[in-house]
């Protein structure tokens, strides 16, 4: 066994409900003025509405900071940590998609009254310093996996995504309340979903950090999310399965925050630049043809994982036609969930694939943890097989 370390967050609460208890757990860490950060879309569809009284009652100042949009762009970050400084806030909560919890990260951060970096003093691996204000994260999707990872993306420019990584960006607590996520539309529910499952069988396959635990927990998350993927979607009130879903998710961020993701990553960021497709759904467009891509170095994994996606329906076979039905199921997927199966039905046109094949090769953070090494060409071959 090489050697590894493993982080992750504190406090995991895993209950269907928990959400209507926020304020008790802002108050229980001696919280007394807390800011969520959130996207419009939560405020609209009124999730924070069994949340907010609670604050009142438990005598804790809150306020909302609901600005975040998708591939959220630095000044979305600075105008919340200008909101938390004008608050005094003392706890941050990062309630919605990754985008949400991914700028709610950084306000911890750069709102702590000790902080003396800006927001372009802590891009990259291990350059963030000091301290940050405690953080809960409540996720309303099942997917980025953002709760457990220490992480947060952001939007440099108008194409370019940078990263800040740093233990100190995992928070205390992560809430996983299935209630949050009924009313998730089929399409949403299915892309984060195989975004979750990407992130479980890219943990299991990186070549760098692959480790026993992440193992573990990509295992068991593939097999919640594949069992519960398809309830979710054509039965989005069914409480059990979103709250597996969510338990799933959190488990596949554990893994790859542990043992990182790979050439699928690598490949959807550039769609997410050049064609705001979201996250999710861009993992999925490629995620089949980098699985054939990497199969022959990744049979043996990807043979060990196809009886956790297959459950029952797995016929017996060797390694290469265990392999095969584990990609042909993802590759299946898309459609079953009523996603766009190719990238010319999601609006990517053909003229584009040599640009997006160029702007993936600068992805090597990902692309060093890829079973098989990708290079400019295979990345255009393969975008143009998701053609």
């Amino acid at each position: 066994m090489q050697p590894f370390s493993f982080a992750t967050t504190a406090q995991i609460l895993c209950e269907s409900g928990s959400a209507a208890r926020l304020a008790e757990l802002c108050r229980e860490r001696e919280a007394h003025r807390v800011l969520i950060v959130t996207d419009p879309g939560i405020t609209r569809f009124g999730l924070l509405d069994g949340v907010l009284p609670g604050f009142a009652s438990a005598g804790v100042e809150v306020a909302v900071f609901d600005q975040v949009i998708a591939d959220p762009p630095e000044a979305i970050v600075l105008n919340a940590v200008e909101r938390a400084r004008e608050l005094k806030a003392e706890l941050i909560v990062g309630f919605g998609g990754g985008s949400s919890m991914d700028v709610a990260k950084l306000v911890a951060l750069l709102a702590h009254p000790d902080c003396a970096q800006g927001l372009k003093d802590i891009y990259g691996v291990g350059n963030a310093r000091g301290k940050r204000l405690p953080l809960i994260q409540v996720p309303t999707t099942a997917g980025t996996g953002s709760e457990v990872t220490l992480i947060a993306i952001i939007t440099t420019g108008e194409t370019t995504k940078m990263g800040v990584v740093s233990p100190l960006l995992l928070p205390d607590l992560a809430l996983l309340d299935a209630d949050l996520t009924l009313g998730l539309p089929p399409a949403v529910t299915a892309a984060t979903g195989i975004d979750a499952m990407v992130h479980a069988i890219e943990a299991y396959t990186s070549k760098i950090k692959k480790n026993p635990l992440s193992d573990l927990l990509a295992r068991e998350a593939l097999r919640l999310l594949a069992a519960n993927l398809d309830q979710a979607v054509h039965n989005g009130q069914n409480r059990e399965a979103r709250q597996a879903m969510l338990l799933g998710a959190l488990l596949a961020g554990q893994a790859f925050a542990n043992s990182p993701v790979a050439a699928v990553h690598a490949l959807a960021y550039p769609l997410g630049g050049h064609f705001h497709i979201p996250h999710g759904l861009s993992n999925a467009l490629v995620l089949p043809h980098v699985l054939r891509f990497n199969a022959p170095v990744a049979t043996a994994l990807y043979a060990e994982l196809a009886p956790l996606l297959l459950g029952e329906r797995l016929r017996p076979g060797n390694a290469e036609q265990l392999c095969a039905q584990f990609i042909e199921e993802l590759a299946a997927l898309n459609e079953r969930c009523g996603l766009p199966s190719r990238l010319r039905d999601a609006n990517v046109p053909e003229a584009m694939l040599g640009q997006l094949a160029s702007d993936a090769m600068l992805q090597q953070r990902l692309l060093v943890n890829n079973p098989r090494e990708v290079s400019e060409a295979d990345a255009l071959a393969i975008y143009q097989a998701a053609y």
